[in-house]
């Protein structure tokens, strides 16, 4: 034993200066956003009266305030800005980082489990398998809306089985789990599509429709209270999986030699990973490319260690996704546009820059 066997080791090791840019960058995106959320829209605001109203003490520090915010009820009387601001503008900010954040911990982790640049909720067919559960949920069991997380969590379950049973042939690769997720997500696209026709009211199939392209149009603190629980397990259990992540990608030789259980510890994080597309699928609908994107840029920052690029996409998810909205809510001002359409003209080209770029469909 030498002398640097007592060394104490640094918890904090994992901190490095281009992961400090990368928070800082995402929060600041994340404040321009929220500033231009909170001011525009049929009761406008100066970015300076709306925070001010978000930061007003008799709603920051009013228990009946936040008891209706985060249990539900009446909210106490207040201005007609306050009230904009807390129960219309400011729950659709936060659902739109609580689904960034979902989503592009999602991705890192699927990509890092099957061993795939280019995997993601989207591709391979998760995102597609929880809305359908939700459409089911909504149109057939009406009564069953309060579990709707739980649905959708199962629904992305299946479809992750489905692909990765498709692709399977004496083990997997990237190309056919991609292929496999393609076809998965448009069968499964298909009987969304047909369960349109059970559909009667024109204003219920305007509203599904937003919600299957992705929408945070008419986000209230319903859906924060849905998501927030879901939101906390699976980005715990993901950052408590860092390492096993890390050992994924060495290849599952490597993984084996090194003591680990490839097939229990691959299950269980693509079962957080599921669960943290289907609580994004169930609050916003099917949200594209965010979780393809996210992880890539972040990686090409901070490394490849997860637990630096799981901390990078909790804070780079968020901000990719409420700049996305807040352009989908300006861009045709006073129309809005579901936010699904802006980050699928943002991430398909990505999307192909990545397929040309990694010509074995990208492996790493």
């Amino acid at each position: 034993m030498t002398s640097e066997d007592h060394l104490p080791v640094d918890r904090f090791d994992w901190i490095t200066r281009e992961l400090g840019i990368v928070v800082a960058g995402s929060s600041l995106l994340v404040l321009v956003a929220a500033t231009l959320q909170l001011s525009f829209g049929a009761y406008p605001l100066s970015p300076v009266a709306a925070w001010r109203t978000l930061l007003d003490p008799t709603v920051l520090l009013s228990g009946g305030a936040w008891h209706a915010f985060l249990f539900g009820g009446p909210v106490p009387a207040y201005e007609t800005g306050t009230l904009v601001t807390w129960t219309i503008r400011l729950p659709r900010v936060l659902v739109g980082m609580l689904v960034g954040m979902n989503l592009a911990v999602s991705g890192a982790i699927l990509q890092a489990v099957t061993r795939n640049e280019l995997a993601s909720p989207f591709v391979l067919g998760v995102s597609s398998g929880a809305g359908l559960a939700v459409l089911l949920t909504v149109v057939v069991f009406t009564g069953l809306l309060p579990y709707l997380p739980l649905f959708a969590a199962v629904g992305g379950g299946v479809a992750f089985l489905l692909v990765y049973g498709i692709a399977w042939q004496g083990g997997t690769s990237p190309v056919r789990l991609v292929l496999a997720g393609v076809i998965v997500s448009s069968v499964f696209g298909s009987v969304q599509t047909g369960l349109f026709l059970l559909l009667e009211d024109v204003g219920v199939i305007q509203s599904v429709v937003a919600w299957t392209t992705g929408s945070l149009v008419g986000a209230d603190w319903a859906q924060v209270r849905m998501i927030l629980p879901w939101t906390a397990v699976a980005v715990g259990a993901a950052l408590l999986g860092a390492r096993q992540l890390n050992v994924l990608t060495l290849g599952e030789r490597t993984a084996s030699s090194l003591g680990m259980s490839v097939e229990h510890a691959r299950f269980g994080l693509s079962g957080v990973a599921v669960l943290a597309a289907a609580a994004s699928v169930a609050a916003a609908g099917i949200v594209g490319f965010v979780g393809l994107v996210v992880p890539h840029i972040v990686r090409r920052l901070v490394g490849t260690d997860h637990k630096r690029l799981l901390v990078g996409c909790v804070f780079a998810g968020p901000a990719l996704l409420t700049a996305a909205d807040a352009g989908a809510r300006l861009a045709l001002n006073p129309a809005q546009i579901p936010v699904g359409i802006v980050t699928g003209l943002v991430g398909g080209p990505y999307f192909l820059y990545l397929m040309r770029k990694h010509r074995d469909f990208g492996g790493f």
